[in-house]
């Protein structure tokens, strides 16, 4: 259902997750839009820095030395891992979203920003909502906003502002989330850059369990109503 929403600022941060250089260079790894994606983080980025929101970035980097990396992790034949790799130039993060100032660069070795005692910082911090975007929808994105759930933080997940290996993964990894994003919402980068602000805009958020059952035939229709 989309209803209009108002945040405290005050009470907000922003979680940029995964926009590594090799999304857009490794032609295994290509998120569909990723320049797309790229310009939409920039904006909201733009708007928590005018607002004085904490930002915080994470990037996925594998070191298969690490006692940490699970034995059945993808490997190459050098035995260096097959995304991600700590020696990978393309592990960077997108100069156009890379932290500025302060602004903190957390790695993360499991998919969930919340791997890092993440959770810990914002609640010291007051944090109530967590604005979050980044790649892959279905994966590190997904499993940010579920941890985040898990840990009672109420999540605006923003739908343009993440991306994944294409549009139809993309678009249903939306709305799984959104079926399940219990005091939070589904919002544009738009309507997220006026809420960041301040301001009041809309947002989709699930008034029953599991409201969205989409089909085949139905998911990109279901995905742009949100």
């Amino acid at each position: 259902m989309r209803q209009s929403l108002s945040i405290d600022p005050s009470r907000t941060a922003l979680v940029c997750v995964d926009l590594q250089e090799e999304h857009r260079r490794d032609q295994r790894l290509l998120a569909v839009g990723f320049d797309r994606v790229l310009a939409n983080v920039a904006r909201l980025q733009t708007a928590a820095r005018a607002a004085g929101i904490a930002i915080f970035h994470f990037a996925y980097i594998v070191d298969t030395q690490s006692a940490a990396t699970r034995a059945f992790h993808p490997r190459t034949a050098d035995g260096r891992s097959a995304f991600s790799d700590k020696d990978d130039p393309n592990a960077a993060v997108c100069p156009e979203v890379a932290p500025s100032g302060a602004e903190p660069l957390i790695v993360k070795t499991e998919a969930s920003a919340f791997a890092t005692g993440f959770g810990e910082e914002l609640t010291r911090r007051g944090i109530e909502w967590i604005v979050v975007c980044g790649v892959w929808t279905e994966a590190c994105v997904d499993a940010t906003v579920k941890d985040a759930l898990k840990r009672d933080f109420r999540v605006m997940l923003v739908k343009d502002a993440c991306g994944s290996g294409s549009a139809a993964m993309h678009q249903t990894g939306i709305l799984n989330l959104a079926n399940r994003l219990y005091g939070g919402a589904v919002v544009t980068t738009d309507a997220a850059c006026r809420l960041i602000g301040g301001g009041a805009a809309e947002g989709w958020t699930p008034q029953s369990p599991v409201p969205i059952r989409y089909a085949l035939d139905t998911v990109a229709a279901m995905y742009d109503a949100l």
